[in-house]
């Protein structure tokens, strides 16, 4: 692929950092809003600050794509939606005010809504890449049919910075539901909400988000109003006010449920929050501590003080993974370790994308 010119004065001056950068040896930290170093290995390296780059490219409300450059902060990008009746409806988390467009996106991380929506990756459409060579590079496109490149594109979604600088992202964006209604349901235990959730997989009952944590069982339905109607029936339970329901979901998807909240004496008591990947049926890990389950079953948050390679031997063997998200513990790395196959492709792709081994070292895994 040929190297495409920077576009604007902006763009260029990270093409001479990443220059400058390459011929002194040094290693670039990649950050927008900062919202998310927490996230992964522990960041260093100077500062390539992205927040400059901000702004809308193009947005098309009819043909529901948007093209955001890399640094534009996510809460203007997600009022413009709303302005057109539009949302990204994976829900990335928040977590605090600042966060850019960039980071959601090297984030990879998506909220309640994935469970009907799918994964932040299934939404990028394209991107502009600023590689480890000073080439700015282009894939995929801004209309959804177009699948060239798509597959790097995703690529880019979860990488966490270790390939490139995000420049500019293209995402399918969706309409709101027109109608949205929340539903408590008691559920003493964690496999009691997991039998229900899996019973509930095969029938049409719009189900847009699903919480579970402290004994009860927090069902989101949405959609056109008349089925959500017949689901709101068919499940019964009490009905959350919208407000309140805004609310609740807006808690789950920044974190700032209680649950999530892992104070210095928590730290010091050797706690730990554990976000475990998991594939949808898999009954209850033996796992001490706290657990709050969402996306019918698939993700699994723990507040526990079992030890690291307990909680990573207990997802692998009903074929998921934990991550490490808060607490002590993190020179094992955040994730888990990644077989010899795929840690050499990963390598490999390290190689293509950043030679010099530049941007955000050790944010995905030690040595990359």
């Amino acid at each position: 692929m040929e190297p495409l010119s920077p576009s604007d004065a902006t763009e260029l001056r990270l093409v001479e950092q990443v220059l400058e950068a390459r011929n002194e040896g040094r290693r670039l930290e990649i950050r927008g809003g900062g919202t998310k170093r927490f996230y992964g290995g522990a960041p260093h390296g100077d500062l390539l600050d992205l927040r400059p780059l901000a702004g809308v490219r193009s947005y098309e409300p009819t043909e529901l794509v948007v093209t955001v450059r890399a640094g534009e902060p996510l809460a203007r990008l997600e009022a413009l939606l709303a302005d057109r009746g539009q949302h990204l409806a994976f829900e990335p988390p928040r977590f605090a005010p600042g966060g850019t467009v960039g980071g959601m996106v090297a984030a990879g991380l998506s909220g309640p809504g994935r469970i009907a929506a799918g994964a932040l990756r299934d939404h990028v459409l394209g991107v502009r890449l600023l590689n480890g060579r000073g080439e700015c590079l282009s894939f995929g496109g801004q209309m959804i049919k177009n699948v060239a490149g798509y597959d790097v594109s995703r690529l880019m979604a979860g990488s966490l910075g270790i390939l490139g600088v995000l420049l500019e992202v293209s995402l399918k964006v969706l309409p709101r539901p027109p109608a949205s209604v929340t539903i408590s349901l008691d559920c003493a235990t964690q496999a009691d909400a997991l039998r229900r959730l899996a019973a509930w997989a095969s029938q049409p009952l719009s189900i847009g988000a699903t919480a579970w944590h402290d004994g009860h069982l927090r069902v989101r339905l949405d959609g056109a109003a008349a089925a959500v109607r017949a689901a709101r029936v068919a499940l019964g339970g009490d009905e959350l006010h919208e407000r309140a329901a805004a609310s609740w979901w807006t808690s789950v998807r920044d974190q700032l449920h209680p649950f999530f909240d892992l104070d210095p004496s928590a730290q010091l008591r050797g706690v730990r929050l554990w976000r475990l990947s998991v594939p949808r049926g898999v009954p209850p890990l033996e796992l001490s501590g706290e657990t709050f389950v969402e996306w019918g079953g698939a993700l699994r948050w723990l507040r526990s003080r079992e030890p690291i390679a307990c909680v990573r031997q207990a997802a692998a063997r009903v074929g998921g993974h934990a991550t490490l998200m808060r607490g002590d513990g993190r020179e094992a790395g955040p994730f888990s370790p990644l077989s010899p196959a795929l840690l050499q492709l990963h390598h490999r792709l390290k190689q293509a994308f950043d030679p010099e081994r530049l941007f955000n070292p050790g944010r995905l895994h030690e040595g990359l």
